[in-house]
This record gives structure tokens, sequence and C-alpha cells, in this order.
């Protein structure tokens, strides 16, 4: 919208009549280096394996395991980036953002015993042979269905929108529950839950492990797929993980499901009038339409 070649208007009343700081327009973004991408991928695998661990011990299992110093901030900096925070209680020393709602725990203590009693959700971060994509997925939480995923190479709330458009087309939920990130605070993502009249609930302060499910299917889908391959690109990647889920969702018996599928678990164990005339469709072939990419600048 701002032109350089307008004669009549500089760049600084262009900027001005727009609302837009200049430093924003003169601002070229610097692509991650390859030092970071390897640092960011180890952190990734330490932290999959022990989500606790935080700036100050990743810096000292970084310098006992890999022989890598590397100050504290950077560590810092790169988590952030990559979205990860180590889970543990912690004192209430920051305030969330203002304008975006928080709601109560409606899981802590509740008995879950059937399927779309509760869905939960949660982002992961994702490497590839050059660069990184977030993965966020959507679960119910009695049966480990996988009911929808997306991914995008950044952390913009726009993704978890499809995935939540997506899992609506299987069923609705009675209560929703997430982190307290701002995908999931947004107003978007608030009015989208609100309007099909689903109870909104968001892990608390101090609590660890009101989300564990997801982190536990983090780990599931990384020691058993991501780990193992080298995306090319997005689209490698989103091919791969349509095959991984469909074999999680339908083949991959659960200890904790009496070996069972989350599928069979999912679809035998309601009468629900929305879902009972579905099949017993793989996760992929629930959405007709191909998955894109979330290209977000």
């Amino acid at each position: 919208m701002i032109d350089k070649s307008n004669k009549k208007l500089s760049v600084r009343r262009q900027c001005d009549l727009l609302r837009v700081n200049r430093s924003r327009f003169y601002y070229v973004s610097i692509p991650i280096s390859a030092a970071n991408i390897s640092l960011m991928n180890r952190i990734d695998e330490e932290f999959t394996v022990h989500p606790f661990t935080g700036v100050q011990r990743m810096v000292k299992v970084l310098w006992r395991q890999d022989t890598l110093i590397v100050n504290h901030k950077r560590i810092r900096r790169l988590m952030r980036k990559m979205g990860l925070m180590a889970i543990y209680p912690r004192p209430r020393t920051t305030q969330g953002i203002i304008e975006h709602a928080k709601y109560p725990c409606l899981i802590r203590g509740r008995k879950i015993d059937r399927p779309d009693q509760v869905w939960c959700t949660d982002i992961t971060y994702i490497r590839m042979s050059r660069g990184f994509m977030y993965l966020v997925a959507i679960m119910d939480y009695f049966s480990r269905y996988v009911l929808s995923w997306s991914v995008s190479n950044s952390l913009e709330s726009l993704f978890c929108l499809d995935a939540l458009d997506e899992a609506m087309q299987i069923s609705r939920p009675e209560i929703f529950h997430s982190d307290q990130g701002r995908q999931y605070t947004c107003g978007d993502f608030i009015r989208e839950l609100k309007g099909h009249k689903i109870n909104i609930s968001m892990s608390g302060r101090g609590r660890c492990f009101d989300n564990i499910l997801v982190e536990r299917l983090w780990r599931t889908v990384k020691y058993e797929e991501i780990y193992l391959k080298d995306y090319d690109d997005g689209h490698h990647l989103i091919g791969s993980l349509r095959t991984y889920f469909d074999y999680y969702n339908n083949h991959r018996p659960h200890t904790s499901l009496d070996d069972r599928t989350p599928a069979e678990v999912y679809f035998d164990s309601t009468a629900d009038s929305f879902r009972s005339a579905r099949l017993k469709a793989p996760l992929h072939e629930s959405a007709s339409k191909e998955k894109t990419l979330q290209l977000t600048p």
C-alpha cells in the first residue's frame, strides 16, 4: 500500500496516514540460521523427553551431553519462538493480555467417561530438513481420538481455527479444553466455541498436568513419526502426518483403552445421533478437502 515512488506523498506521510510505524515498513526479516535450526531441533528432542526442562537446565544439558556452550538468553529466545515452556508450578509474576478472555479449568476433578465430553488441544514444534513448522491437534479426551490437525509456519491463530472447523464437522464437545495461549484466547476462537454453546476450559496457573494427554500425544507422534523422518517441505510433512494419524486413530491399539484403537472407542462408545450416522472413516477420509499450508508472514 505504501509507494516509495510516489512524488506527492513521502514515505513518512504515507506511514502516518496508514498509522504504520516506519520501522515496520523498512523491516526485512532475516531467515533463521542453520545453527539455530540445529539447536532448536536439539532443544525439541530434550524437551519432548523432559518437558520440565527450563532455560537454565537446558543450558546445562546442552553442555553436558553435546558440549555446546550456549548463552541462556539465546536458549530463552529460541524456546519462546518454538512455543515451549517448562512444565512446573510457578508464582503468578505476569499478567495475561487484558483483552484476551481467560476461563477456569472445568476438567479438574471431573470424571470423564464418554466421548465428546471433553476435547483438548495443543500446539507443538515440528522440525524439518530446512526450517520448522508448528502442528496443532484437537483430541477427544476420553478415547484419545485425534479429530483434526493442521500445520503452519507461524503461531498465528488461523491454523487453530481451521483445525476447530474440521473437528466440528465430526461432532461437538460439551467442554473444550486448552492452555491460555493467545491462539485460544483470541476473540475469533472464543466466538466460535460460544457460537456452538460449548463450555470453555483452560489450564489454570500453577497446574502442570491439566493438558497432559496432549503432551503424551506429542511424545508419541515425535518418537513414532517425526524423529524418524526428514521432511523436505510442508507438503511432505502433511502427507506423512496424514498417514500417521490414520494409523494412530484406526490401527494402533492403546493399553489404556484395553488394547482398542481410539476410533473403536470413539465411535462405539456413544449413541450420539450426530455421529451415529457416520461410518468409522479414517481421519483423512472425514476431511474430504485437501489440507493446505498456513503460511503466515
